[in-house]
């Protein structure tokens, strides 16, 4: 069964990233569908409790938008037996609420940066937020939120120049930087295989300027593969390191251990997948907690062995990345 558990807050976002949505933005889930808090925490809740999830990341759209973030972090923290909770976000905001989210109960924060030239960011997002961003990444080190994670996608022809500076960015603040291929989950499905930058090309160019060998702890169902960068040492002592997300060219489906759930309440076995599970008809319908559970284990069941992007007959979700939840 799934221990890592993907909780979308909403849909929404407050930038507009070119390899995401839109410049207008999306058509938004309707009010009354979205989970209220205490429906995201009941949730939560039963996948701890019955289903032994053992680590919760918020994500969105933008989870910083959700007002009642904080105190569903404290009700997720106050789980017995208690999660590790994470929050993905773009760092618009961050440094506002990021000691409010330590307090709260807040493990640690991925922050999204594509880029460390504010130009570029804003041709990126379509927002002048770049500032902000780096307020957010400093607060979060400062309250606590450690390893603070960087996450970045490289778009060729736009930022794929940046794979060293950014490294050496996040190696002078002691964060620890992951570099996420581009998947296909844009709104306008323009994403084509032959576009994006692989790993493999991203390992190269940084190993033109840094020694990189592979980290010998292992990797389990993490996301990404992750090297030493040697001579140079992370914040709290130990070697630093750098990570590669290739779900494209280097799928880790078999390792995988993720279910998600999204703002509206429906259960996705994968990212990619076609099919969902509605939690939100069936707790509002006065589903037992025990029913809920087995709803989201018959989900889980019918996981596919892979995402099939290399398939011929691979389709895009309907929904994309901001609806689904990293």
């Amino acid at each position: 069964m799934a221990t890592d558990l993907r909780v979308s807050l909403t849909d929404r976002c407050n930038l507009r990233c070119t390899y995401c949505m839109p410049a207008e933005g999306l058509d938004w889930l309707p009010s009354p569908t979205l989970l209220t808090d205490d429906e995201v925490i009941r949730l939560i809740g039963v996948a701890v409790i019955q289903l032994g999830v053992t680590e919760v990341r918020f994500t969105g759209g933008e989870p910083l938008l959700r007002r009642g973030l904080p105190g569903i972090v404290r009700a997720v923290a106050a789980l017995e037996p208690r999660p590790s909770t994470m929050l993905t976000t773009n760092g618009v905001g961050l440094a506002r609420l990021a000691g409010t989210l330590a307090e709260a109960g807040l493990d640690r924060v991925n922050v999204s940066l594509d880029t460390i030239d504010p130009a570029r960011f804003q041709t990126l997002t379509r927002r002048d937020r770049h500032a902000d961003v780096l307020a957010g990444l400093a607060a979060s080190a400062e309250a606590g939120l450690v390893p603070v994670k960087m996450n970045a996608v490289l778009l060729r022809g736009v930022n794929d120049d940046e794979a060293v500076p950014l490294l050496r960015f996040a190696l002078d603040r002691g964060y620890e930087l992951r570099f996420i291929e581009q998947m296909p989950l844009d709104a306008g499905h323009t994403w084509r295989r032959e576009e994006m930058v692989t790993g493999e090309e991203i390992l190269a160019r940084l190993r033109e300027s840094f020694d990189l060998r592979p980290d010998p702890v292992l990797r389990g169902g993490a996301p990404a593969e992750t090297w030493l960068v040697e001579g140079h040492t992370a914040v709290g002592g130990g070697p630093a390191r750098v990570g590669v997300i290739a779900s494209v060219s280097r799928p880790f489906c078999g390792a995988c251990d993720r279910t998600r759930l999204t703002a509206d309440g429906s259960v996705r076995s994968c990212l990619f997948s076609q099919e969902e599970t509605d939690l939100r008809g069936a707790m509002r319908g006065g589903a037992t907690d025990g029913e809920l559970a087995d709803l989201w284990r018959k989900a889980m069941w019918a996981k596919p062995a892979g995402h099939g992007i290399d398939d011929p007959t691979f389709l895009q979700p309907a929904r994309p990345m901001s609806a689904i939840g990293g």
